[in-house]
């Protein structure tokens, strides 16, 4: 939860910092300009994207295979639309990066081995037993 906590503080003021000095450097309307173009132009690549994630889950799914790979991208495409939408230069750029296939391939292969640590399976059960012969009964 403090994790949580500290990204809605720092994250809007990352982005103010970086207004602030951007605005400085190109002026405000360019700063602002700047905002609107990188959304607009994140926005298509990741429909681009979302389709192009659509028609290989389709495949995978023809050749009966599970298209998981390509639901996880799709969630990450989503969160990063999300991100472009927003304004700033932080979270755009957190958006197209996650846009791109090497990047959520990166991604998926580092939660892939994070999450295979954390719920890996033991080879053997605990237990007690106890041996009953039948001549005692």
């Amino acid at each position: 939860m403090n994790k949580i906590l500290f990204l809605i503080i720092a994250i809007p003021l990352i982005e103010i910092y970086l207004f602030i000095k951007i605005g400085s450097k190109i002026g405000a309307l360019n700063t602002i300009s700047l905002i609107l173009i990188t959304a607009v132009i994140g926005i298509y690549y990741v429909r681009y994207e979302g389709i192009n994630t659509l028609k290989s889950g389709i495949s995978e799914m023809i050749n009966n295979k599970l298209p998981i790979y390509e639901i996880i991208s799709g969630a990450t495409l989503a969160f990063a639309s999300v991100l472009l939408i927003l304004p700033g230069f932080a979270t755009d750029i957190i958006g197209l990066l996650l846009i791109f296939p090497p990047t959520r391939k990166l991604l998926f292969n580092l939660l892939s081995v994070k999450l295979s640590k954390k719920n890996k399976k033991k080879d053997f059960i605990e237990g007690e037993f106890e041996d009953i012969d039948d001549k005692k009964k």
